[in-house]
């Protein structure tokens, strides 16, 4: 009976000081992994380094040079209300997510449509936008077509921006057309004007803008856009306190009305069009 009292007290200590070591290296391991989140680097730092392309007016250049746009705005918002700066890092889309894995920025502000094989690779924050796909045409090539299907012919040309959503929708809605792609979507809206390609398909606003800015040359065969595609910040998986921080974020300035101000004037109005004409 007393060798089984004895048994008894020793396992119960084995029991709490293994509990304790386990509470320890939890801890532990929690400390280590807020060190090293994103969000640590960054207040540390003082410096938000954002990934992001051009995309207008998601991102572009003023006539001085600076960048401008519906991101650059949600970027430095975002720097602000951290107390930190924000510092820009232009990259080619095609290789962001890439860039984003070895660190050469902390977030990709650049409207990326979440999309399941970019979330295999990422985390997304909650969506702070919704994007679209819409299609410009040239007149002189396709002046009658008035649909989708018209243009998911053999004799068709579509060009999109590689790597990006639009890409995948002109594979998605136009398999039987030939499909080109490019670095620029200054480069797709020249193959389309110079009667190289049938039509260009690109997020909005940019075919709507590009087919007010060259009426004579091109239209819209099909109003409006036709997919509907949430926009999420783009951040290195396994980090939740940064994911954490972005989600929050977000809620606050949606919730004060903030987000859908910039909305209206980066994508409903032409008033920062004199900054970069």
């Amino acid at each position: 009976m007393k060798s089984f009292k004895i048994g008894t007290a020793i396992s119960l200590a084995l029991m709490i000081v293994l509990t304790a070591a386990m509470q320890t290296a939890a801890g532990q391991l929690q400390q280590q992994l807020a060190a090293e989140s994103a969000l640590e680097t960054i207040m540390k730092r003082g410096v938000l380094k954002v990934g992001m392309d051009i995309f207008k007016p998601w991102a572009m250049k003023d006539k001085t040079g600076q960048l401008i746009g519906f991101e650059i705005d949600v970027a430095k918002r975002l720097a602000k209300d951290m107390g930190v700066k924000a510092e820009f890092v232009p990259t080619n889309w095609n290789g962001i997510i890439p860039a984003l894995l070895t660190g050469k920025f902390d977030v990709i502000i650049g409207g990326m449509s979440v999309r399941p094989d970019r979330n295999l690779k990422v985390n997304f924050s909650i969506p702070y936008d919704y994007a679209g796909q819409s299609i410009v045409a040239n007149r002189k090539l396709a002046g009658t077509f008035t649909s989708l299907d018209e243009f998911n012919r053999s004799d068709v040309v579509v060009a999109a921006k590689l790597g990006t959503s639009a890409a995948s929708a002109v594979e998605k809605y136009f398999p039987k057309a030939q499909r080109k792609y490019f670095d620029s979507e200054a480069q797709t809206i020249q193959e389309l004007i110079n009667g190289r390609a049938h039509a260009l398909v690109a997020s909005k606003p940019f075919p709507a803008e590009k087919a007010l800015e060259y009426p004579d040359k091109l239209f819209l065969p099909v109003s409006g856009t036709f997919t509907k595609e949430p926009i999420g910040f783009a951040l290195r998986k396994g980090d939740f306190d940064t994911l954490n921080f972005f989600n929050n974020w977000i809620r606050v300035v949606e919730a004060e009305g903030w987000l859908t101000e910039l909305r209206q004037y980066w994508f409903e109005s032409n008033q920062w069009e004199d900054q970069i004409q």
